[in-house]
């Protein structure tokens, strides 16, 4: 009888055994949505796509003044934008893509690759696809999903309080009918135009300059008053008297 008594007791214990040693084997993993699953600690010398996953959403963390490229080496640039990463979230610096800074992507981005605090449909208001612009509608689309990750870089240094995106990828026909330029960036998806609200046009204009964008033109440019332009144009061009760059 005591061995019959014994035997379940005992499958009840290592059952509820295995469930512990789950929830602790789990409890450092990070945990990934529905968009992309890092699977490796990248560190210098790497590369692949999973790189250039990386690269897209810290591709806001370069340093004053500074461009990440994304191209898939995970090079002394990219380490160093990861360390900036880390330190703006608390984590260990260390310049390591590990577990603790997926982690913190995965918390950060939606389903869709957006980050939380900015959407596909906020870069993409005078048109219904993503077509017709200078460059294919994928690779329109891809660019403002760059320029999102670098807004969302710029948001957390301004506090974590809304930025306001007026204006984003247009078609040549959207373009024309808003008065843009013939060589709009806003033809290309890389580009947003951002409105005054908690900070002033000209702290967005400044603020910019340390996250990624090589295009700034705001208050003192010639058509720029109401709003400040960002794009990640081939070359910089920064222009904003009026902010004092």
């Amino acid at each position: 009888m005591t061995i019959r008594l014994f035997r379940p007791l005992l499958a009840m214990v290592l059952f509820a055994m295995s469930l512990f040693a789950g929830t602790v084997a789990m409890a450092g993993a990070a945990h990934a949505d529905g968009c992309f699953t890092w699977t490796r600690t990248l560190a210098q010398g790497d590369s692949g796509s999973d790189v250039t996953q990386l690269q897209i959403r810290v591709a806001g963390y370069p340093g004053s003044g500074g461009l990440l490229g994304v191209d898939g080496a995970y090079g002394p640039a990219t380490a160093a934008a990861v360390t900036r990463f880390q330190q703006a979230y608390g984590l260990p610096a260390n310049g390591i893509a590990d577990t603790a800074t997926f982690s913190k992507i995965y918390a950060l981005q939606d389903n869709d690759c957006t980050p939380v605090n900015f959407s596909f449909a906020e870069l993409n208001n005078c048109n219904t696809t993503w077509s017709g612009g200078a460059v294919s509608a994928a690779t329109a689309k891809a660019n403002a999903l760059r320029t999102m990750w670098k807004l969302q870089a710029m948001r957390h240094a301004l506090g974590d309080v809304p930025i306001t995106v007026t204006s984003g990828f247009r078609s040549r026909a959207c373009n024309d009918a808003v008065g843009g330029a013939a060589d709009s960036r806003h033809l290309y998806g890389d580009s947003a135009d951002l409105a005054a609200g908690p900070h002033s046009l000209c702290k967005l204009a400044q603020q910019a300059r340390d996250h990624g964008f090589s295009g700034i033109l705001g208050p003192g440019y010639p058509g720029h008053n109401d709003h400040t332009h960002v794009d990640h144009r081939p070359s910089r061009f920064w222009s904003a008297p009026s902010c004092g760059i």
